[in-house]
């Protein structure tokens, strides 16, 4: 599987950006995440969904970004509002899935920047 990101790109703070992860194949099995890496940091997770569309959210970002997915399109979404400064880095995303072994996949990444 392929994971194209895409949405990215510069902001104001207290704005709003969508991005996209677009799949090359089926992402039905799979469960998806969203990942932030800002300069100078390890990848931390920022939100993921599971095959279930279960949601799970890292603290700061519960009450502003929105995780969701539409598997006849392949594509997971990642809503976020109420941008701040330290929302800035690079967005990956990830499909992953346990079957009779284990399926890692990373897109490309797509850089926000928030300014303040």
């Amino acid at each position: 599987v392929q994971l194209q990101a895409s949405g990215g790109g510069l902001v104001q703070a207290g704005g709003s950006l969508r991005l996209s992860c677009a799949a090359s194949g089926s992402i039905f099995s799979f469960d998806m995440g969203w990942y932030r890496q800002a300069p100078g940091t390890q990848r931390e997770l920022v939100a993921i969904i599971t095959s279930g569309f279960i949601t799970n959210y890292a603290d700061s970002e519960k009450r502003r970004f929105t995780i969701s997915r539409d598997n006849a399109k392949n594509t997971v979404y990642l809503q976020m509002n109420s941008l701040k400064p330290e929302d800035t880095g690079v967005y990956f995303c990830n499909a992953h899935k346990s079957d009779l072994g284990e399926y890692i996949y990373w897109g490309q990444g797509t850089l926000v920047t928030v300014s303040s």
